[in-house]
């Protein structure tokens, strides 16, 4: 893993694990309409796993980060759904709709990109403080 050395790295790691929300979200919404003829190969929601990364030097610097290290099925069951004209509908007449709450991965997709462009922020506002710097010894 690679060393956390200043605010660039957190914000660069910050943005990288909020890109695997904003993928997971973008294949949630991709497959909530999917249906299937049996509960086991049900679309399940994705969400990405998060760690928190801390500095080698955390006492003396104080910097931490975020890092996404796994996207992992949720466990909410598919709905079952009645339409017996469906090709993959069981003897019953049912299939099993993906297990996708849409509000729930809108609200998501405004979090992460928010939390994104926070972060863009972040790293526009430290090269304006640094050109100021610079220019200061001019």
């Amino acid at each position: 893993m690679a060393e956390i050395r200043n605010i660039f790295d957190v914000a660069g790691r910050s943005m990288a694990a909020q890109m695997v929300r904003l993928n997971t979200v973008a294949s949630n919404l991709a497959n909530a309409g999917a249906v299937s003829g049996n509960k086991e190969n049900a679309f399940r929601a994705l969400k990405p796993v998060f760690e928190t990364k801390f500095a080698d030097a955390l006492k003396r610097t104080g910097l931490s980060t975020v890092d996404a290290v796994d996207v992992k099925e949720t466990t909410r069951e598919p709905e079952r759904v009645y339409m017996p004209s469906h090709p993959d509908s069981d003897l019953e007449g049912y299939v099993f709709r993906a297990a996708v709450d849409e509000n729930e991965e809108m609200v998501e997709m405004l979090e992460a990109s928010r939390q994104y462009q926070n972060n863009i922020e972040v790293v526009s506002t430290m090269r304006s403080l640094m050109m100021r710097t610079i220019n200061m010894g001019k």
